[in-house]
């Protein structure tokens, strides 16, 4: 399996707390999270995180999975743009932290078509009308919480936008699973960009200043398809 994020970390109940805090900055930062099933409203203070937009602040659903926070980053840069709320996508039972025991995991995931169950699903996903949805490559797919994610939420009549970060190769299928799992749905171009490489021992890369270079793509990207 090709992914580009994995924990730094050898505990993964310290890589959850440390998430959180950083989930619960970015919230107070802008707008609101619902991060592993607990809703932290934000706060409007901050005029930079509450710019114009074509959507609806309102209605727009950030969704991410993410190992080492660059897809994460990516969110948060999204929601910084559009606003709206991020949701975290996270398994039940966490994936292991060790990369070829995580590799072996996936692949056999992949090839039953085992979808894992979710800590928690979005009770009031009719409420938004614009659903981001973001995730790293994994096996050249789309990690399969997030297959999960699609089977469990009904996206018809939404516009879904893909985002997604990776190692160096590629989107893979993700993009194309997502347009074959949301038939109903408006599904826009996909936005890619570099992350880690966690083969090579290379996890948070978007950060300082390779952040600020994701944002200006983030931004670009986001003029180009009219959100």
């Amino acid at each position: 399996m090709r992914e580009n994020t994995l924990s730094t970390s050898n505990d993964s109940e310290i890589d959850r707390t440390s998430r959180r805090k950083l989930l619960g900055a970015a919230a107070v930062a802008g707008g609101g999270f619902l991060a592993g099933c607990i809703h932290q409203s934000g706060s409007e203070t901050e005029e930079q995180n509450t710019p114009s937009q074509t959507a609806d602040e309102d209605s727009v659903l950030i969704v991410f999975f993410s190992r080492t926070e660059n897809t994460q980053a990516v969110a948060e840069i999204i929601q910084q743009e559009v606003g709206g709320e991020v949701f975290e996508v996270l398994p039940a039972d966490p994936y292991p932290v060790d990369y070829d025991t995580l590799v072996s995991q996936v692949d056999q995931e992949n090839e039953e078509g085992y979808t894992p169950p979710l800590q928690c699903n979005v009770e009031n996903i009719e409420a938004y009308d614009t659903v981001f949805f973001g995730a790293p490559t994994w096996d050249m797919q789309l990690p399969p919480p997030m297959k999960t994610f699609l089977s469990e939420h009904d996206l018809g009549g939404k516009t879904v936008v893909p985002f997604n970060t990776n190692g160096g190769y590629g989107v893979g299928s993700s993009f194309q699973t997502i347009e074959d799992r949301c038939p109903d749905a408006d599904v826009r171009e996909g936005f890619s960009t570099r992350g880690g490489l966690e083969r090579d021992g290379v996890y948070l890369a978007i950060q300082d200043d390779r952040r600020e270079e994701v944002r200006t793509e983030v931004t670009d990207w986001l003029q180009r398809i009219r959100m």
